[in-house]
């Protein structure tokens, strides 16, 4: 069962999730917040598999909010999705950086938003949709700082090779056939450079992809 928490400031946003996702058999709404202090001891009471995190809120918005659950060791479990909206956009490369596995739009198509809770309760970033690239490749543009290859030390050439693909927002599956793998095998290296890069998930590798140069904001 994949647990569920949701966090937005308007009610009616909360029931209309609520209803969507509670009709699905593996899963359940453990609990809804309304601002970011709540939400934040509601994770840490509750520890949820995934939690939607809109971004403004009062007391505390949904970047502090994400922070401080990614922040807390005991809640290593507990991935977020920002609910957000293209206005918004400007917010999200703090969001990426705070730890958000993912991103949605609040106008998502249902199977869409039931898909991003399972994908991220199953331990993957929601990079594959088209939006999240869109998101991905507007914030690079403002990440202005000189490239910093240190963390690239540790990774071998190929692990590098790996590392760009997944900041392209490539699949296991994709990287594959980028380089003549198996899926299990680039699957191992995205493990391995998660490891040493001590990444939460996949958004991460993406955030060092770009802070390193290994990928430029021209892919798309």
């Amino acid at each position: 069962m994949i647990r569920v928490a949701i966090a937005d400031d308007q009610g009616l946003i909360r029931a209309g999730f609520r209803s969507l996702l509670e009709a699905e058999p593996d899963i359940e709404i453990i609990g809804e917040a309304g601002t970011g202090s709540e939400i934040v001891q509601l994770v840490r009471r509750e520890r949820p598999d995934v939690v939607l995190m809109d971004i403004r809120m009062p007391d505390g918005d949904g970047l502090w909010a994400t922070e401080q659950i990614v922040a807390d060791p005991k809640l290593g479990s507990t991935h977020i999705v920002i609910v957000t909206t293209f206005e918004l956009d400007e917010y999200v490369g703090h969001a990426i950086r705070a730890g958000a596995s993912g991103f949605l739009v609040k106008d998502t198509e249902p199977v869409e938003l039931i898909r991003a809770v399972r994908v991220v309760a199953g331990g993957d970033a929601l990079l594959s949709p088209s939006v999240t690239r869109r998101l991905l490749e507007r914030v690079a543009v403002d990440w202005k700082d000189a490239p910093d290859t240190t963390a690239l030390r540790t990774l071998t050439d190929r692990e590098r090779e790996v590392l760009a693909l997944v900041g392209r927002g490539l699949t296991n599956d994709e990287i594959g056939r980028e380089l003549y793998l198996s899926p299990l095998t680039a699957k191992t290296h995205v493990s391995r450079i998660m490891s040493k890069l001590t990444a939460r998930d996949r958004v991460q590798l993406v955030v060092v992809a770009y802070e390193t140069g290994l990928v430029k904001a021209s892919w798309i």
